[in-house]
């Protein structure tokens, strides 16, 4: 809708890129096919004609980009190097030559004319130098003449009165190389200076409301809440912990907000175990992950199927559908002794013992099946991919003996703090020292309450406390014990804080109560924010590093959607929530969590190379790689291999990018179902307009396969 909408009153330009023609290539302006797999080369190529065109928008490149930094003169390129950077060695990188030039002092150096050999600058057009048209169409099977036509129309977005947006979904992520998928448009959105402003961005196209949310309340194994680090085992102590985790930066001008890491740390630890622990003692008390080991998703069904797992919650979802390789996925799953599956109906995970090339009888899994309240059977937020935080209020009694989730792991939580308290165990305190202050005690039950968890996921003071303003010096302000925390900069490292996720800081107010409550539809910008609707993290700020939208002076690159403009009057900052953007011509970089201060066209921290570099999937349709020597990414992870991952794959001994398989067979998902259609397979009508699988392919396909 407001897509369309762009296009109707604004004038936008639509550019579809998918190996499908679909509906949105049907509405789109210009679309370009592309072979499946072949992103990073199709997106090189834009690189290479924005630099070889000059479309980029220089100003914002020198000055909030690390362009200028001046990398080590002993790092090699794939292009002189065999296909591969260097200091590859067993399959893993050594990054020692990847790193930057330093002054005495530890200052990195930079030279502001993007001139010399060895800055980024130089660097990215040396790597992409390699990226012209016809390899690119070569590669990717797009026709030239499309790629330049794609090239040309995103590329005049770098004019400072012009701005592009990227959405993306699966179709990048679920890749081998899905980080560098996206690290690819985000050197192109840098390049044009499509970062921080009003149209810009790189946006995620979620199949489901909440994912944002769920990240952001640390769902994903190697992050606390608030995107903290998870310690690993051999950081024994929090004063550790904040030693090595806490970044540092030798520039001056860079404002490095993680160097306030150790209060969000200290205030998370609080909402965890409140004062019935030391911090160090809350610290020791939660689990820690083995160093060097990796917990995601793959590895987890990996360990799961060599029988390292006793139990497993399916918590809303239904991995024996969604999962890489479901085979594998469920003969993982009939090697736990229990499973507890959470969710309004049966699903192919609860039910994966009927499967096919199932034997209830040897299957020792005992399956526990928890009906859950569904969305419009409770209360709560969720948080979009704009980092909306919205309320969902209940709208009608939750069916039968389900039960919202927080009613469910509530009960299942105090159930296990009372057999600790009575038995004891390994680590005992962890769980009977943590509080549950999230609902309360009706009779023989305990009924959760969204609303605490509201509050608690802000923060209170923990003790009476006067502080100095952190906005203001000089300014001081009293609180009281049990005030909720006004926002986050008030937050503190020495325990009187707590909250439990601190970018959510500020969502709940003495005076206004849970913000995301709101439901104001004012725009005075006429930029589409709606400030006063609901509340976005952190600070209400849409429009996440807006510092950027101003050149180094203070003034708009398009004065006509200023996000964020400087009232000399008043002395302040008027629009959106400016992000941490210091007085005009203070010289403070915009990309504030960036130790540095600026945006990353190189990254030396990323596992398979510092710019992204094309090779081809494991399983392709072409015998080797048109870029280089190397054929597939040299640091790619292996399940298939013997001592590996698993045995299970029956296939893995088929040639990887064998011609005699010349067709790319791949997956996507139907508007009419949602996920894996658990919820929208009980609708009739969903059911009836798509009732089952399907294989689609083109008409000229058909025919040559007869």
């Amino acid at each position: 809708k407001w897509i369309q909408d762009a296009v109707d009153k604004r004038g936008a330009k639509i550019i579809c890129v998918d190996p499908r023609f679909t509906q949105s290539a049907a509405r789109a302006h210009l679309y370009a096919p592309l072979r499946s797999g072949t992103d990073i080369a199709f997106l090189g190529g834009m690189i290479k004609y924005i630099l070889d065109k000059q479309l980029y928008h220089l100003e914002y490149v020198a000055n909030y980009t690390n362009a200028s930094f001046l990398v080590n003169p002993a790092l090699k390129l794939p292009g002189q190097n065999g296909g591969v950077f260097s200091g590859l060695k067993d399959g893993k990188y050594e990054k020692d030559t990847w790193g930057y030039q330093t002054d005495a002092e530890g200052v990195i150096k930079k030279d502001p004319t993007l001139q010399d050999p060895n800055c980024v600058f130089q660097l990215l057009k040396k790597h992409y130098s390699r990226y012209n048209t016809d390899i690119v169409s070569k590669i990717t099977g797009t026709p030239k003449d499309k790629l330049v036509e794609v090239y040309k129309l995103y590329g005049s977005t770098g004019k400072p009165n012009k701005a592009g947006v990227e959405l993306y979904a699966m179709g990048w992520t679920q890749h081998t190389v899905g980080v560098q998928n996206i690290r690819t448009m985000c050197i192109i959105q840098l390049l044009l200076g499509n970062m921080g402003v009003a149209g810009g961005g790189i946006a995620a196209m979620r199949g489901e409301s909440n994912v944002q949310g769920s990240t952001d309340h640390g769902l994903l194994f190697h992050i606390w809440p608030g995107y903290l680090d998870t310690p690993t085992g051999s950081i024994k102590t929090m004063k550790e912990y904040n030693e090595k985790k806490t970044p540092k930066t030798k520039e001056k001008n860079s404002l490095n907000w993680w160097k306030n890491k150790p209060k969000y740390v200290a205030s998370f630890l609080r909402s965890m175990y409140g004062t019935n622990m030391t911090l160090e003692e809350a610290y020791a008390a939660l689990p820690k992950i083995d160093d060097g080991v990796n917990y995601s998703w793959l590895t987890i069904f990996d360990q799961m199927y060599k029988d390292k797992f006793t139990g497993f919650f399916a918590w809303g979802m239904n991995p024996a559908c969604s999962g890489a390789h479901s085979n594998k996925v469920r003969q993982a799953l009939a090697k736990v002794d229990w499973m507890v599956n959470v969710n309004l109906f049966d699903n192919e995970t609860g039910s994966f013992w009927r499967g096919p090339g199932m034997d209830p009888t040897k299957i020792k899994t005992e399956v526990f099946m928890l009906p859950c309240a569904s969305s419009i059977e409770k209360e709560g937020s969720i948080a979009n991919s704009s980092r909306l935080q919205q309320w969902r209020y209940k709208a009608i009694p939750f069916y039968g003996n389900s039960k919202p989730d927080g009613d469910i792991m509530s009960e299942l939580f105090l159930k296990v703090k009372a057999l600790y308290v009575k038995q004891g165990g390994p680590n005992s305190q962890a769980i009977t020292k943590m509080p549950w202050p999230y609902g309360k005690q009706v009779g023989h039950e305990f009924v959760y309450e969204p609303r605490m968890v509201a509050k608690e996921i802000n923060g209170y003071f923990l003790e009476d406390k006067k502080l100095e303003n952190p906005t203001k010096k000089g300014e001081f302000k009293e609180f009281k014990k049990g005030d909720l925390v006004p926002t986050f900069p008030w937050l503190q490292d020495d325990g009187s804080t707590s909250s439990g996720c601190w970018v959510y800081c500020g969502s709940v107010d003495k005076e206004k109560g849970i913000l995301p409550m709101r439901r104001g539809q004012a725009d005075p910008t006429g930029l589409g924010l709606y400030s006063e609707w609901a509340w976005a993290w952190p600070l209400n700020r849409r429009i996440i590093y807006n510092g950027a939208s101003v050149d180094p002076s203070g003034k708009p690159w398009d004065p006509s959607r200023a996000v964020i403009k400087w009232d000399a009057k008043e002395e302040k900052w008027k629009g959106d929530v400016p992000d941490g953007v210091g007085n005009p011509g203070k010289g403070r970089p915009p990309f504030i969590m960036k130790p540095d201060g600026v945006a990353s066209i190189y990254g030396p921290g990323l596992a398979d190379g510092p710019f992204p570099e094309h090779y081809e999937p494991l399983e392709c349709p072409v015998e080797r790689n048109l870029m280089s020597a190397q054929k597939n990414n040299p640091a790619i992870k292996r399940f298939d291999k013997k001592g590996v991952g698993s045995d299970i794959d029956k296939y893995s001994g088929v040639g990887s990018c064998d011609p005699r398989f010349p067709f790319i067979c791949a997956t996507y998902r139907v508007s009419e179902h949602w996920q894996t259609g658990v919820l929208t397979r009980w609708c009739p009508w969903l059911a009836e307009m798509q009732p089952g699988m399907f294989v689609e392919m083109s008409e000229e396909l058909a025919k040559m396969r007869g």
